[in-house]
């Protein structure tokens, strides 16, 4: 009965960090943020993406709190600060060349980190369930679900360079532009809930 017991909550573990991740509804956006990078750095971007989420979200599983604390911070400053970082990425990406060659984008290991390991992957909301893993179904399901989750999302971007040989340079460079556009929206999201859920908690 107790291993019945692990099994249904690491599954409810994992379904739940994993419609939060999104790593299929968030394809287009991932495919805009590379389109200027060779295949090869490519999936260096993505290693480095995937290893810097799973690091991050054991991190705020186990010390989030407490790190929250000792700044004084809410998880609601990290909607704003991930909403203002999407933001700048979105201009960015609108507002660079056609031209633009692999060598003037940023590092393979500088776009892993930020922003599709952080806010993409691990944004606040993957933050906030991974904490709520942890003291509802304990450190193992937690651990379990973290590297679930993110294994799955690590298979789904090393077959992703099938989507740029579909669409061939125009089309990656189209994604990238429009996936700019829903990029600053969420960005607009992310702040708003921020200042939403800030002015609710204060008064």
């Amino acid at each position: 009965m107790h291993t019945v017991d692990f099994i249904a909550d690491l599954a409810k573990a994992i379904i739940a960090l994993f419609i939060i991740v999104d790593p299929f509804g968030n394809i287009p956006i991932f495919v805009g943020l590379t389109e200027k990078i060779q295949p090869a750095h490519r999936r260096r971007v993505y290693n480095v993406a995937i290893l810097v989420g799973v690091v991050l979200l054991l991190i705020f599983a186990f010390l989030g709190q407490e790190i929250l604390l000792i700044f004084g911070l809410s998880i609601f400053s990290f909607e704003i600060a991930g909403g203002i970082l999407l933001l700048i990425v979105s201009v960015r990406i609108l507002s660079s060349s056609k031209s633009t060659h692999d060598e003037d984008v940023d590092s393979p290991e500088s776009l892993g980190a930020v922003p599709i390991a952080i806010p993409l992957l691990v944004g606040p909301g993957a933050i906030t369930t991974t904490i709520f893993n942890l003291q509802s179904y304990g450190i193992m399901v937690t651990i379990i679900a973290v590297i679930v989750v993110l294994a799955i999302t690590w298979v789904i971007l090393r077959y992703i360079n099938g989507i740029y040989r579909v669409l061939g340079k125009t089309g990656a460079l189209v994604i990238a532009r429009a996936m700019a556009l829903l990029i600053a929206a969420i960005a607009v999201q992310y702040i708003l809930n921020g200042i939403t859920h800030y002015i609710t908690t204060s008064s």
